[in-house]
């Protein structure tokens, strides 16, 4: 079936649901190029604004994880699990606990993403360390974790490429707190990964996307409801973000002075 985006555009801004359809043909066209970044922008607000149910959200997902390729990691045989946080000022938890997790006898695959808003991200931060590469091939990846059980890069032209354009414009057009974009934006990644199971940190707070406590929980929701749907363990955390966590803030000072400590409820569903 031939569709026209700014029908499809025009549907979703006056608040009417998209079916999958509908969504796949944007994250595909958008992806190659087709769509310009200035009408996809327009989708971008309008979806921030008029939202999406549930299920729109798992097709969003859905169109978004296949836009590259999905990790096979049934060579690995110990239990694969990842940890994701929506981020937050100075929330630098991945880099302690991905390492203590695989010491464990854990493989963690993780794909992480840069800084959105107002919150630092895991890949900068790694990059602040001289020669630090996060842009391995799928293929080196899949040895790191062989090798050592813990292996961290971004989205790839390979994984989950449709997150990789859509996030660096989210961040630029003020649609970065959207649950349905947040929602398919993590998921799509952490879905591309072959995973036992999957750890959603939500953060609440002045100091993350999701301010209040409600918002948060509303995500976290989402979030396990869509592992589920995909059939990943998942659980989420909700963590409180109203001051930062640790001692300090800037990409290369939270690698030297990684501490941190933060107050948690657990939201498990």
């Amino acid at each position: 079936m031939d569709f026209n985006f700014l029908d499809i555009l025009i549907k979703k801004r006056i608040g009417e649901r998209l079916n999958p359809e509908e969504i796949e043909f944007i994250i595909k066209n958008y992806s190659n190029g087709s769509i310009p970044d200035y009408q996809f922008a327009a989708f971008l607000m309008a979806v921030y604004y008029k939202g999406m149910d549930f299920e729109e959200t798992t097709n969003l997902t859905r169109a978004m994880l296949y836009s590259g390729k999905t990790l096979d990691l049934s060579e690995i045989k110990m239990p694969k699990i990842d940890k994701h946080s929506t981020g937050g000022v100075g929330d630098k938890v991945s880099l302690i606990l991905a390492p203590l997790v695989a010491s464990c006898g854990v493989c963690v695959p993780m794909i992480s993403g840069r800084s959105l808003g107002h919150t630092g991200g895991t890949l900068d931060k790694l990059e602040s360390i001289p020669g630090f590469r996060t842009n391995l091939s799928l293929n080196e990846f899949k040895i790191q974790l062989k090798k050592i059980n813990l292996g961290i890069i971004g989205q790839t032209e390979e994984i989950a490429p449709a997150d990789k354009k859509i996030y660096s414009l989210r961040d630029v057009t003020g649609t970065v707190d959207s649950i349905p974009l947040i929602t398919a934006s993590i998921m799509s990644k952490k879905l591309a990964e072959d995973l036992d199971g999957l750890v959603l940190d939500v953060k609440f707070g002045n100091g993350a996307f999701m301010e209040s406590y409600k918002k948060a929980k509303e995500l976290a929701n989402y979030l396990v409801k869509i592992g589920k749907k995909f059939k990943v363990k998942t659980i989420a955390i909700l963590t409180d973000m109203n001051s930062p966590s640790g001692d300090c803030i800037g990409n290369s000072l939270e690698i030297i002075f990684p501490t941190t400590s933060a107050h948690t409820t657990a939201w498990h569903l």
